[in-house]
């Protein structure tokens, strides 16, 4: 009998498959029979994991949404680890949803099409709607946070900070995709940084009292 091991590499490399099938032909090109083709598998064992399409996708875009999750959470520990302000941190995790390179505008096409098809697929909706409640939810922690050390004012309510920094990250996210090359002459992915630590700034205004020496 396979080990679980084997059976989650399975589904991961299916839900690889359904990803790359949607980056480099769109949301209709995946079927059972191209997702197995592109995963080296036969088509019987990919139903043996995932009966229907809806399925394959609902999977994928967990695993998706999983994987730049994950990201975002070692950029977290790596300034935890080193010590770094909040505000710089959460500039490294906002820059994860970007996509500034080809490896992040694959994955964000990829989301772009699901949420599409989210408006009228439940099941695709709640991962679409859980993933941009924990990221609103992670911003409003690293604002209480920043409370506690001394980069955030007092009375500054998290919630609206959160609200606010999460619409500008995905608002450039989507001109970033939209004109990866450049707008008047200007690539405008060089505008991201100068921007997040912008509004960043706005929030995160004091400095941490917790590195202090």
């Amino acid at each position: 009998m396979p080990r679980t091991a084997d059976h989650e590499e399975r589904r991961r490399q299916i839900a690889d498959a359904v990803s790359r099938l949607i980056s480099e032909h769109g949301l209709d090109a995946v079927t059972v029979a191209r997702t197995a083709a592109t995963a080296g598998m036969s088509v019987g064992l990919v139903q043996h994991y995932f009966r229907t399409k809806d399925e394959m996708l609902l999977h994928a875009f967990r695993e998706i949404s999983a994987r730049i999750r994950a990201r975002a959470e070692e950029r977290i520990r790596d300034g935890v680890e080193h010590k770094r302000p909040i505000a710089r941190v959460m500039a490294d995790v906002m820059t994860e949803y970007i996509p500034l390179d080809e490896a992040r505008r694959a994955e964000y096409r990829v989301a772009r099409a699901f949420a599409g098809r989210a408006l009228d697929a439940p099941a695709l909706a709640e991962v679409d709607t859980e993933t941009a409640r924990k990221l609103r939810e992670d911003i409003a922690r690293a604002v209480r946070n920043g409370k506690e050390c001394g980069e955030v004012e007092a009375e500054l309510d998290p919630l609206p900070a959160a609200v606010r920094l999460a619409a500008v990250m995905e608002g450039l996210a989507l001109q970033v995709y939209r004109e990866p090359e450049a707008v008047e002459g200007v690539p405008v992915a060089r505008f991201v940084a100068p921007l997040l630590d912008a509004e960043l700034a706005t929030v995160f205004t004091g400095e941490c009292r917790q590195y202090a020496t």
